[in-house]
């Protein structure tokens, strides 16, 4: 039940609160306009209505969907008319405490004895159903009022039907709730269970969701009229908890975020709460991620989207991401914070590589991929112990849209967009980067709109993200692409218009990416590994420029060897429609497509620049000319003969072999001819029958060799 307040302001006399009398029979806490009543240190939510419809009101709230229950009356008081000579406006003629039924008789968790008594009442009025002493701390105060007896003062206490440990007690919410037919329920997995949430998450109908949900539990006990009755009645009842789940735990963010920590410690390696010295920082993995994490992750790539959401949430978004099978980015971490300081940074890293180790021993990653300039690069060097690289995805979105956005003809925008990336190759052309920012501020100063944010904006840092391109060596246009789908499909999720409301709550945002986003993701990766949901399979896989681009024919393209100012590409739906790429084979190419005319780096320009690729008259792209600049570096470091040159030669040789390797095995078709290449490596004889077999394993047979000669 979500109800905002609709007055914030605080009210000190009754007169200033207005009788409510509504039109429905019965009605309860949402037909009703509360506002605070007290002064700033101490106040209650009241609200005024005739006394006559008390019980009107009672019945209401009795009659919660999400929680039904009934209400006792706890502690009541009266006085006599002409008993007071002196009072206030809120004194009461009458005084009733109506508590929830499923009161905190239970001593369960958070719970505890009313206070008016110290012993169990055998009431009539208490709930129907057994065990309902369930720690619930709803409660609400009737009073009527002395000096106009006709009305009566409503002072909700606690609202939630919640255990002071926060959590839902009863009702169709309570997870503990699962009713006396719970031996006879059928065995249901967490894979079963986390693909019925995930497609109910994604609003997939019920009639689908309860064909799969069936499918994968008649693998455990075949099929049976009485399983599928179960099965209907689990999966509608989990729909009926997700839809009427809220990410409003408590009317304060804080507290709500302080809650949910509570009740989801497994998901969550990081929390530190905002105090006078030490900032606000939540770190999410769930058990799913952190398996991704460990799979992908060892002796791999790991990508920061690092800065998302920094205008427009309360706290920005950090994801740590993964490169799976198919090379597309997966979200194995969410990092929620503001702080961007070394000593707060190195320590949710930390904690995450010990996560993952425990895990895998073993676990390490061979590089780090960063999108922001002004990211502290040392706790990433000091707790992973990897290369970093620089992607150029953020930078180059960031000026295409505003080059679209900013200026008005297209052939301005694709000059614009070529000259700024000229400013980037400066770096390794030899040219001065001031004189080419320089040249590109008096060329187009006639584009007021566009140079005012650019100055504005870019201009005060420029010099900071060209030193940061030109010290780390560059993602490939791949990993940016990956990145970039990412922080796209994380900009659909949560920028949609019907949240625009909650943008500035941090419990919003925990449920939107532990619920809508982790199931989308988990139900892509379970749809590709098991062959299943085709629909699912085919958008996921396509949910990359890089691999629409593969599906684009070489005859499609047109590159003409004497004009290779720019390049066709003929449209794969409708063979009438051609898309011109202007400045082929710069990572700064500009498409006429709608979908890079939003900032996107499209599948033409990653097709066109692959045919560019060694083609004379075309340059290299910013990745390659990082790579060269490197290996050019270490070349030109010794300047003696001595074993500095040695060891430059050895680590060159090493990195091009594995380089050798890398392409082989990327363009072959057939793994067996590389195999037959691969020199033979001879084992001793008595360690060569478990050579490649886990140590635990090869114990394990040897024991049992062992156990039969004798």
């Amino acid at each position: 039940m979500e109800i905002v307040e609709s007055v914030e302001e605080i009210v000190e006399s009754l007169e200033e609160i207005p009788v409510q009398n509504p039109q429905v029979e019965d009605f309860s806490w949402a037909d009703l306009s509360w506002t605070k009543f007290g002064t700033s240190e101490h106040h209650d939510v009241v609200a005024l209505i005739p006394y006559a419809r008390v019980d009107e009101f009672i019945i209401g709230e009795c009659s919660n969907a999400e929680c039904p229950t009934r209400f006792h009356i706890e502690r009541g008081r009266k006085r006599s008319r002409g008993s007071l000579k002196e009072y206030k406006s809120d004194e009461y003629l009458e005084y009733r405490l109506y508590w929830c039924s499923f009161g905190p008789e239970n001593y369960g968790e958070g719970g505890g004895v009313l206070p008016s008594r110290k012993y169990r009442l055998n009431t009539r009025n208490r709930a129907a159903r057994p065990q309902s002493m369930r720690g619930c701390t709803c409660h609400f105060v009737v009073k009527r009022l002395y000096a106009r007896p006709s009305l009566a003062l409503l002072i909700y206490n606690e609202r939630r039907h919640v255990n002071k440990a926060g959590f839902i007690c009863h009702g169709p919410l309570d997870r503990d709730a699962i009713g006396p037919g719970a031996k006879k329920i059928p065995y249901i997995c967490n894979e079963i269970q986390q693909q019925t949430m995930s497609m109910i998450y994604l609003g997939i109908p019920e009639e689908n969701v309860l064909e799969k949900h069936i499918e994968g539990i008649q693998r455990y006990c075949g099929s049976d009229a009485t399983v599928n009755s179960l099965a209907s009645q689990y999966v509608h009842k989990l729909g009926m908890i997700i839809k009427r789940s809220t990410h409003e735990l408590d009317l304060d963010d804080q507290a709500s975020i302080k809650i949910w920590a509570e009740r989801n410690k497994k998901s969550i390696f990081f929390y530190q709460e905002s105090t006078e010295t030490d900032q606000f920082m939540l770190g999410i993995q769930t058990e799913w991620q952190l398996q991704q994490f460990v799979r992908f992750g060892h002796c791999s790539l790991v990508a920061a989207d690092s800065t998302f959401g920094i205008k427009r949430l309360k706290y920005p978004l950090c994801t740590l991401l993964v490169f799976d099978s198919r090379h597309h980015a997966l979200p194995v971490a969410w990092i929620i914070s503001r702080s961007y300081l070394k000593s707060d940074v190195e320590k949710w890293m930390k904690i995450l590589l010990q996560r993952a180790q425990s895990v895998e021993p073993g676990f390490k990653i061979n590089g780090f991929i960063i999108d922001d300039a002004a990211t502290e690069i040392d706790p990433i060097r000091d707790t992973f112990c990897c290369p970093i690289l620089f992607s150029l995805w953020r930078i180059r979105r960031s000026w295409l849209r505003n080059v679209v956005k900013k200026c008005d003809t297209i052939e301005v925008q694709r000059e614009l967009f070529k000259c700024l990336g000229e400013v980037v190759y400066s770096i390794w052309d030899g040219v001065d980067t001031s004189k080419a920012v320089e040249r590109l501020t008096q060329d187009f100063v006639d584009q007021t709109a566009f140079m005012q944010y650019f100055t504005s904006t870019w201009l005060p840092k420029i010099g900071m993200w060209l030193s940061t391109i030109k010290s780390l060596p560059l993602a490939s246009q791949e990993a940016c692409g990956a990145i970039e789908a990412y922080h796209v499909k994380l900009k659909v999720k949560l920028f949609d218009d019907t949240h625009l409301g909650a943008l500035q709550r941090v419990d919003w945002l925990v449920h939107k990416l532990t619920t809508e986003l982790h199931s989308s993701y988990w139900l892509d990766r379970y749809a590709d590994e098991s062959d299943s949901f085709q629909n699912v399979k085919e958008d996921y896989i396509a949910s990359t420029s890089w691999h629409r681009a593969s599906e684009i024919q070489d005859s499609a393209v047109t590159l003409d060897s004497d004009n290779i100012l720019f390049a066709k590409v003929q449209s794969q739906r409708d063979t009438d429609v051609t898309r011109v790429v202007w400045n082929p084979g710069s990572e700064f190419a500009f498409c006429d497509c709608a979908w890079s005319l939003q900032g996107n780096l499209c599948k033409h320009i990653i097709k066109v620049n692959t045919m560019c690729e060694n083609r004379e008259g075309y340059g290299d792209s910013m990745s390659l000319r990082s790579f060269k600049e490197k290996l050019r570096n270490i070349k030109m470091k010794p300047m003696d003969d001595s074993i500095s040159l040695d060891l430059s030669m050895a680590l060159t040789l090493q990195m091009f072999d594995q380089i050798k390797q890398l392409v082989q095995l990327s363009g072959t078709n057939d793994i067996s001819n590389i195999v037959r290449d691969l020199p033979v490596k001879w084992a001793c004889k008595k360690g060569r029958t478990t050579i490649g077999i886990p140590a635990s394993i090869a114990a394990f047979t040897k024991k049992r060799s062992q156990k039969r000669k004798r």
